[in-house]
């Protein structure tokens, strides 16, 4: 075993020929599924460095550090960051914060955590800058932290661990597992009425394994994740099938359909983002796929890695999410096909850059129009109750139009995706039953909390 360790080592720094690495990663990567303890740590700090991970993804030898070397028990912090004052001095004023990193951040654990990082270099300052310079917000309590990288839920889950219990309904990310289900004919009752349903949506992220997540990415790697998606998606057949609109590409033209489309995100203006990092080299390697018919959308390098979207006018949220299920096997299957993989653990789920994201990754949301409902003092109760939120129709910085809000599924961990959808639905359906008992000057009931709350 220290023979193969020594030998890939010298390989990858003397720029072994991708064939005859891609050789060796097969035969260590035999070795390391059977090994534990030390010479697996050596195996995995050899290749978990940015420039390894590179050379591997060029002979499609990405998955191989995710699959085998990404486990927990592997996971350490690298060198400690440098500091010239304590970490009591360092400590951030969080006494007007209202988000959930503020509320579990004590300055024991600051001073256990602030002088780590990952393997990439990513410190817990940087993850935690956009929950500082971000006190509160007018709807939902946030996170307050992001991940640069997959090893960031391992090396700062003294915090994060208490944070996703938190925002995840009591899950406990030790102990639990994650189911996944994207069996769309599981879905019942998937039509609303439509006087009230404006569109429907369903979308998650995929994260690519081995590369940093955009608060922490370089140019290269953000530039790697455009290249690995669109390929993929070259592939894509059938109602699926699309073209892919680079932001520093597209002619004035197609830019503005994409805007009239709405389509279009644009630079980052939420501040929950350009605190994050997320904003930075804009445009660069930043684009948008759809199909032909315009209801199935794949964003690159915006929040995450990829955003998938399915979405139409209307309230047929069965064809979304049957086409959603369709779309993202297809990705991940083609994804797969050129070396690479998702970022996905048993404990997590689907690995994303915001911690309110893990699992499922998905928010299934419709713009509905309650204008009785939306100023009744029960409305937030009611909501709670059924485990849904509420959004400006505009993203979650904004405020709602009127009485037309963007409600969606509050939980993303801990549930299937069909089990989400369902949620969404039977709760949507209990809304526009309410806001027609209003109508005719009927009462209404709050619903009883699920089972556990």
């Amino acid at each position: 075993s220290n023979s193969i360790v020594n030998n890939l080592e010298r390989q990858i720094k003397t720029n072994i020929t991708p064939k005859r690495l891609a050789l060796t990663c097969r035969l260590s990567h035999s070795w390391a599924l059977q090994t534990e303890g030390k010479m697996a740590s050596n195996f995995y700090r050899i290749l978990s460095s940015k420039r390894n991970v590179g050379i591997l993804s060029l002979v499609g030898a990405g998955s191989i550090t995710g699959a085998v070397l990404l486990r927990r028990e592997h996971v350490t912090a690298s060198a400690h960051v440098r500091r010239t004052y304590p970490a009591s001095a360092e400590y951030p004023d969080l006494r007007q914060h209202n988000n959930c990193m503020a509320s579990h951040l004590t300055p024991a654990i600051y001073a256990k955590l602030c002088d780590k990082s990952t393997p990439n270099g990513y410190t817990l300052d940087q993850a935690i800058q956009t929950g500082v310079d971000n006190p509160g917000h007018p709807f939902i309590k946030t996170v307050g932290m992001v991940a640069g990288d997959e090893e960031t839920y391992e090396v700062f889950a003294d915090l994060l661990d208490p944070i996703i219990r938190e925002r995840h309904n009591g899950y406990d990310c030790r102990t639990m597992t994650h189911p996944t289900d994207l069996d769309s004919s599981k879905l019942h009752s998937g039509r609303f009425d439509e006087r009230y349903v404006l569109s429907s949506r369903v979308r998650t992220g995929r994260s690519i394994r081995g590369l940093s997540l955009p608060p922490a990415c370089t140019r290269a790697e953000r530039r790697e994740v455009e290249r690995v998606t669109v390929d993929a998606l070259a592939g894509l057949s059938g109602d699926l099938a699309g073209k892919y609109y680079s932001l520093t590409q597209m002619t004035d033209a197609e830019q503005q359909q994409l805007i009239d489309d709405h389509f279009l995100f644009d630079k980052p203006v939420s501040p929950l983002l350009t605190c994050a990092g997320m904003a930075r080299d804009w445009p660069d390697a930043r684009g948008i796929w759809h199909n032909n018919e315009k209801t199935f959308l794949v964003w690159i390098n915006e929040e995450d890695h990829t955003r998938v979207i399915s979405m139409e006018k209307g309230g047929n949220m069965k064809r979304v999410f049957d086409r959603f299920c369709r779309g993202l096997k297809e990705v991940e299957r083609m994804i797969q096909e050129k070396g690479w993989e998702f970022m996905w653990n048993e404990k997590l789920g689907y690995i994303l850059t915001c911690p309110s994201n893990l699992g499922t990754g998905l928010r299934a949301g419709v713009h509905v129009n309650l204008p009785r409902l939306s100023k009744d003092p029960r409305f937030s109760k009611i909501l709670d109750n059924l485990r849904l939120q509420k959004r400006g129709t505009g993203g979650v910085d904004t405020a709602a139009v009127g009485s037309t809000f963007d409600i969606s599924n509050l939980d993303r961990l801990g549930q299937s995706e069909v089990q989400l959808v369902q949620t969404v639905v039977d709760g949507v359906n209990y809304l526009i039953e309410c806001e027609k008992k209003l109508e005719k000057g009927q009462d209404i009931k709050v619903p009883a909390p699920p089972k556990g709350n």
